[in-house]
């Protein structure tokens, strides 16, 4: 057992219980509860709550916010909802895509100590602290940009033992480069979990990022470019290669987006596809892991001893 941190404070590894290591509970730009929440649509922070009860009440007893600054991270809106709802809720440090002209110029070493920060200390004045840390690659492969973030948060790995989480590109086998600048930081890749793994279902590709000794999150569900049936299928063929241990269902749903309001059509297919939320993996992709053989006591492994193990080190 070990103690992390959540957005209420530490929080015992015993006490993760079901555990959805990839979500965000709003995107959107940063202050936009504060300055703008009508674009959220009618009782922003009531819905969010809404919609965590009924993932409590499913069964599910943590999430992981993969939201980072970029990406509008709200760590007291995180506060709030978790309490509320009864849902713990790890918040991240970090970094995704989009790198603003004003940040171009910052150095791994510059961006570590602001992560560490934000770990040791707090966001933002809030004194809450992240639990989990985050870098990202997407299609165009490790930017030059994108590497700076990726050591940045290799030396904050190394500093304050807590892991990370990588956005990656599966299709491009971008998780492979992700997997060597952290090696070449030092980093224990047993601390580290590539996400969106289930964007591809090149098992060759997989089994090579486990044989490193990574994590690998399958947290695309139930996804667009590829049919959940296909990822599950996908997820068997891991677990028959005895990684259960390793591998972390999720869904990166999103409760909280301007676009709620004024969808894009890939967004609004994604929320039609999904009428489960939170509880798409327990309702829909276990019994059709049940389906192919998969037992209770396997399934209990994916978001129960998987994060736990994730987060104490294992």
């Amino acid at each position: 057992m070990a103690v992390i941190n959540s957005v209420l404070g530490p929080l015992d590894t015993a006490d993760l219980g079901f555990t959805l290591m990839h979500e965000h509970i709003m995107c959107a730009p940063q202050g936009i509860i504060r300055d703008y929440p009508e674009l959220l649509g009618d009782n922003p922070v009531a819905r969010a709550v809404d919609d965590l009860k009924a993932a409590k009440a499913g069964g599910v007893e943590t999430i992981v916010d993969a939201t980072t600054p970029d990406l509008g991270r709200d760590v007291a809106l995180l506060a709030e909802v978790s309490r509320r709802s009864g849902v713990n809720i790890i918040a991240c440090a970090g970094w995704w895509l989009d790198v603003p002209r004003l940040l171009g110029g910052v150095s791994a070493d510059q961006m570590a100590e602001v992560f560490t920060r934000e770990i040791e200390e707090g966001i933002g004045g809030t004194g809450i602290k992240a639990g989990i840390l985050k870098s990202a690659s997407d299609s165009d492969g490790v930017t030059p940009q994108g590497e700076t973030i990726l050591r940045a948060v290799g030396r904050a790995q190394q500093r304050t033992g807590v892991p990370v989480m990588l956005h990656s590109y599966a299709p491009g086998r971008v998780g492979e480069a992700q997997l060597a600048v952290l090696k070449g930081e030092g980093v224990d890749l047993s601390r580290v979990k590539v996400d969106h793994a289930n964007d591809t279902d090149d098992t060759a590709y997989l089994f090579g990022l486990l044989e490193q000794g990574c994590y690998l999150g399958l947290d695309r569900y139930p996804g667009l470019t590829l049919t959940p049936q296909v990822r599950t299928a996908t997820m068997k063929v891991l677990l028959d290669g005895g990684y259960a241990d390793r591998i972390c269902p999720s869904h990166d749903r999103i409760i909280l987006r301007v676009l709620e309001a004024n969808p894009e059509p890939i967004f609004d297919a994604y929320r039609k596809q999904n009428t489960h939320g939170y509880l798409y993996l327990r309702e829909m992709v276990f019994p059709e892991l049940r389906r192919l053989g998969v037992t209770e006591a396997v399934m209990a492994r994916l978001c129960v001893t998987a994060p736990r193990n994730f987060f104490e080190g294992v």
